[in-house]
């Protein structure tokens, strides 16, 4: 890649999947040849899904293998919206039944008492995270980094894993204000990081993006500057 973020376009969404599995099955199979334990970062969303159901049956010591969520709603597992349900039912199948789904919700009296918790959960995994599979939705947010969201400068700025923000409601974000998120930091560190996108809107959402601006109009401006060498790949 080049100094500036750059789209790999793929013919369609199975061919994506297919390609970032491979790529990702590469790095935790380096990871897992350097270390116990390999940390692969996993998004909610539709976009993902294929992707982690080829994953699910790459021959990798999946028992060795732990899979923190990107973001969460203020949702238990089971609830509507639900990320970590989501991931345990498109990733932990197959030979990846045994990977750990490290989920950030927990039964902390709000979203903003239980970031503490969750960025312990997170923090023991190890650093850096090995692989962080990444979407966008059309308003320009990735994680949980929502436009002008209450909690956005210290998701971009502490050094905290995990912090809490409260998103302004719109059609994208639903009811589901409360969000729990990985920190640009962490991100930002990982040794392979991939952010995956769909369709016409969003493929304009990105090229707007890219284009100079404030990151808190566009959130995913943050990661494409300071991941410029990522892999970023569209689908129609």
């Amino acid at each position: 890649m080049n100094a500036e973020a750059e789209l790999v376009s793929f013919a369609s969404r199975g061919a994506m999947a297919a390609r970032l599995a491979d790529m990702i099955e590469a790095q935790l199979a380096r990871a897992l040849g350097e270390k116990a334990r390999a940390t692969l970062a996993v998004s909610g969303g539709s976009t993902p899904a294929d992707l982690y159901r080829a994953l699910a049956f790459r021959p990798l010591d999946w028992s060795r293998i732990a899979a923190p969520l990107v973001d969460e709603r203020w949702a238990p597992p089971g609830a509507e919206g639900s990320n970590e349900s989501f991931v345990k039912e498109t990733l932990q199948q197959g030979k990846a039944a045994s990977a750990e789904v490290v989920g950030l919700w927990s039964d902390a009296a709000s979203a903003a008492a239980g970031a503490a918790t969750a960025a312990g959960r997170v923090e023991k995994l190890g650093w850096p995270l090995d692989a962080v599979v990444l979407g966008m939705g059309t308003d320009g947010h990735t994680a949980s980094w929502f436009p002008h969201a209450e909690g956005l400068n210290d998701a971009l700025s502490q050094e905290s894993a995990v912090v809490h923000v409260k998103a302004q409601q719109s059609s994208v974000t639903g009811r589901h204000l409360d969000r729990l998120t990985l920190t640009l930091g962490a991100v930002a560190g990982a040794r392979f990081v991939c952010l995956l996108i769909t369709g016409a809107e969003k493929r304009a959402t990105f090229e707007k993006a890219c284009a100079p601006g404030p990151v808190a109009d566009m959130p995913v401006r943050a990661i494409l500057r300071a991941r410029p060498d990522m892999w970023i790949c569209w689908a129609p």
